[in-house]
């Protein structure tokens, strides 16, 4: 039976999994190569949806659920495919996607809010400064070594250090994570009063998704903060901008294949970025324009693309892996982290219940089968999502914008296809 389980990694989906193991009273840590908890933060908005609600309930605390929904933005604006001259394509109302249980529902939080909630309460359980280098095993036993010469001995290892994975390297160094090609540009335009009198409903009250004829497209969200603001104490050193989860933004990210951007775009800053944006986007809409351009140059960055490929099932083992360690997605779809909660509950439940059975290699095992097939599938949309979003195709384009014009016009059909079970 599993006594001592290490975590490899502070992300979403390891704090989640960290946070329902101690609830359920099992001997966890999390190993952070980051030396303080601000080190690492990430200042853009995270979509939520009704897989990660329902394993933010599941493993959190209920005082943390209650403090995550506290930090949530508000609802209620549809979705809505446009052309780039901001004319609608299709527009996904509320109704469809809402559900009035909080665990099965859509929610938009700040990246740093959800880290701290995901880790607070973690004291004694999430070490910083931890950076692992490797492994050995002794008997059943696995020796996790980290770069300043410490170990932690562990009866089940579980890889959740994201993207880059050392431990999937060393476990599974087949598995391959490659360059798509496409390149985001991504930034916040502050949301205020004077916001809503420049920028069109469209782009403040929901999410959009822009798609001109051919070759790019432009993602925007509102993260409009509900009650009272998130508290800022740990992000005060940080950019003001970027890292900033006390006011209310819109999100936007232009995407392209990396073929149009200029060979330079690496060494490119904040304000060289937003002056590229606007260029490619020269002939669209006004208020696109103004959305880029009211940007801060400080929340303006570059952000490559990068997908894994499939791997055929493993020997199940007391290693396993999580989230991006192991599935690393796209953003076209918006479910990466949402999959690395849907790992984490599921992983989760399946130890609490081999507590009692003394079966972890078989619970492992259960976790490692569904996981694949849920979380490459997930992979595969994404990616296709990725090509249609960037696809030079003139002709596929218009077919895609003339798809959308006809589920719009016959809303029973557009309910059928569209309404969310919280299966994506």
């Amino acid at each position: 039976m599993t006594t001592r389980i290490a975590i490899i990694g502070g992300g979403t989906g390891g704090l989640c999994l960290a946070q329902g193991l101690r609830k359920a009273g099992i001997d966890v840590s999390v190993h952070e190569r980051s030396r303080t908890r601000t080190e690492r933060l990430q200042g853009y908005r995270v979509h939520i949806n009704p897989h990660g609600s329902a394993a933010l309930h599941e493993c959190l605390p209920p005082e943390l659920w209650e403090r995550f929904l506290s930090t949530t933005g508000a609802t209620g604006g549809p979705f809505t495919f446009v052309t780039e001259r901001l004319k609608d394509l299709m527009v996904i109302d509320s109704e469809l996607t809402s559900s009035p249980d909080p665990a099965s529902s859509h929610h938009s939080v700040s990246r740093i809010s959800l880290h701290q909630v995901l880790s607070d309460g973690l004291d004694g359980v999430l070490r910083h400064g931890k950076e692992f280098v490797g492994y050995r095993r002794e008997g059943e036993v696995v020796i996790c070594e980290f770069a300043d010469g410490s170990t932690v001995e562990a009866d089940l290892v579980i890889g959740a250090d994201g993207a880059n994975s050392r431990v999937r390297k060393q476990f599974l160094p087949e598995a391959e994570r490659v360059d798509t090609g496409i390149i985001a540009i991504a930034g916040k335009h502050p949301l205020a009063e004077e916001t809503r009198k420049r920028l069109p409903a469209r782009l403040t009250d929901g999410p959009s998704m822009a798609m001109p004829r051919t070759g790019a497209g432009l993602f925007s969200a509102p993260h409009e903060l509900k009650g009272t603001p998130s508290v800022n104490d740990e992000t005060a050193d940080h950019d003001p901008v970027l890292f900033d989860n006390t006011s209310s933004y819109v999100m936007w990210a232009f995407a392209a294949d990396n073929r149009r951007y200029p060979d330079d775009l690496s060494s490119l800053d904040g304000e060289s970025l937003r002056t590229l944006v606007l260029e490619l986007i020269d002939g669209w809409a006004p208020a696109f324009k103004e959305l880029v351009a009211g940007s801060p140059a400080g929340s303006v960055s570059r952000l490559p693309i990068f997908t894994s490929k499939p791997v055929k099932p493993w020997p199940t083992s007391n290693i396993t892996l999580l989230g991006d360690a192991i599935h690393s997605m796209t953003p076209f779809r918006g479910v990466g982290a949402n999959t690395a909660l849907r790992d984490a509950r599921l992983l989760c439940r399946n130890l609490v219940a081999a507590r009692e059975t003394g079966a972890t290699h078989t619970a492992i095992a259960a976790y490692e089968q569904r996981m694949r097939d849920y979380g490459f599938a997930a992979v595969r949309d994404s990616e296709r999502s990725a090509r249609q979003f960037v696809s030079e195709n003139r002709a596929g384009r218009t077919m895609a914008r003339g798809m959308f014009r006809f589920f719009q016009a016959v809303p029973p059909l557009k309910r059928k296809v569209f309404s969310d079970h919280g299966d994506s």
